[in-house]
């Protein structure tokens, strides 16, 4: 085969790992003058992606994720990638071998997790700037509340995971971050939509969900989960979280109080879940094909034990461990497959409470963001704990947006909408009422 022949064959074989239509040129397209900044566990062609870990340090993908490929075909730059939770293992972004990111309003406190270099940079970027992100149990939501932005989270199966690095594939959703909640819907409506490599993505074309931003209220039913409320939840936050609830009935939304009774024993179901399919995603990283590879020594049970050793770091390895414990065989009737049967009833609860309203209205987190001193204090399941109001409508795969609702003590207050699948066009309608005021 003649050189020429071959350049061209690897020329085809790009195109097609490169799937969708060629970038746009910048400045012409719906992000035009827009920077994105881009998760550290989505792939940009040519530049490294490490999903926070030094198992895959030095790894620079040849191709570019779904998401990112329809932000380029609409005029945006890709500025660069933003640091994270060592493959999505955390809720204040304090699980990573590289640079801890600060909160933008207070520089002793975390910015959330896992995304938390996402949400910071969209707080204090002073130029046309949106992030993408991803969620598995609330990655996207935490940080936007903590650092004062919008992040949503779309329907499971919204977005392409296509040049994804995978945490738990039945939870990973990839959604955005940005100052406004016209900008995110914008920014939703690029990278939303079917995908021929992602056989989780939803058929149904994604709608411009710009245009509810600017609907009213009129007609909305608003539900508060008693659940949502209670112990554990710092009073100035609820107190908040209930001014803007208040508001958003001001402005012609019908509030009632609703319950979703399995909340109580959801964030010990997805933690399940979730490890046990983050036990078998981040098995690959074994030092022969994928990742961090060391000197061949010893028999393959010794180098595989001392590459995952030098490569990952302690709440990966705890996470391995219990997800594969959680697997194992006389084990995963008593824990996954029990978990997976809880999931099915949170999910009924979510689809109970949506016969009753449209959305539901809740805090984003139970407190304002922590101090580095605070959390160092905390033992593994507080910070586990944390997660108690977003990880179940991951659990339930439901879209879901942060927006800002008020400030405590200096420090940014978010309000959690959630609505059914495919309906984030009425989280965009009652986010933007809030927002306008």
């Amino acid at each position: 085969m003649k050189v020429t022949d071959s350049a061209r064959l690897l020329d085809e074989r790009l195109r097609v790992f490169n799937h969708l239509e060629e970038a746009g040129e910048p400045g012409k397209g719906r992000l035009s003058g827009y920077y994105v900044s881009v998760k550290d566990n989505l792939c940009v062609r040519g530049m490294p992606a490490t999903a926070g870990s030094k198992i895959l340090e030095g790894y620079v993908p040849p191709f570019d994720a779904t998401a990112v490929t329809r932000c380029r075909a609409e005029g945006a730059y890709i500025l660069g990638k933003t640091t994270m939770d060592e493959f999505g293992f955390g809720t204040f972004n304090v699980n990573t071998p590289y640079k801890v990111p600060l909160n933008p309003h207070d520089a002793e406190r975390c910015t959330g997790g896992s995304s938390g270099g996402a949400a910071a940079l969209t707080a204090s970027a002073g130029f046309p700037h949106v992030a993408l992100a991803e969620s598995t149990g609330g990655s996207i939501s935490c940080p936007a509340a903590f650092c004062g932005v919008v992040g949503v989270t779309p329907t499971y199966g919204r977005v392409s995971r296509w040049g994804l690095i995978d945490y738990a594939n039945s939870l990973d959703k990839v959604g955005c971050m940005a100052k406004t909640v016209g900008e995110a819907a914008l920014t939703l409506s690029v990278i939303a939509g079917p995908d021929a490599y992602d056989s989780t993505t939803i058929r149904e074309p994604a709608p411009d969900y710009t245009t509810y931003v600017g609907e009213g209220l009129e007609g909305l039913r608003v539900g508060v989960p008693r659940e949502y409320y209670g112990e554990g939840v710092d009073p100035g936050v609820a107190d908040r979280v209930w001014t803007a609830v208040k508001r958003l009935e001001s402005l012609g939304a019908a509030v009632q109080e609703v319950s979703l009774p399995h909340t109580g024993v959801s964030l010990s179901s997805y933690y399940v879940i979730a490890m046990a399919e983050a036990s078998t995603n981040l098995a690959r990283y074994s030092g022969l094909r994928h990742g961090l590879q060391g000197p061949l020594e010893g028999g393959f049970d010794e180098y595989f034990s001392s590459v995952r050793s030098a490569g990952f770091g302690e709440e990966a390895k705890r996470r391995i461990i219990l997800g594969t414990y959680a697997r194992m065989a006389g084990y995963r009737d008593a824990y996954y497959l029990k978990a997976l049967r809880v999931r099915t009833l949170v999910i009924g609860d979510f689809k109970q409470a949506f016969r009753e309203v449209d959305v539901l209205a809740a805090p984003t987190m139970p407190v304002v963001a922590p101090r580095f001193d605070e959390i160092a204090l905390l033992e593994p399941v507080q910070h586990y704990m944390m997660d108690v109001l977003t990880v179940a409508p991951n659990l339930a795969g439901v879209p879901m947006v942060s927006v800002p609702c008020g400030m405590l003590d200096g420090l940014p207050v978010g309000l959690h909408l959630m609505a059914d699948h495919m309906r984030e066009d009425l989280l965009f309608r009652a986010a933007g009422a809030l927002e306008a005021g």
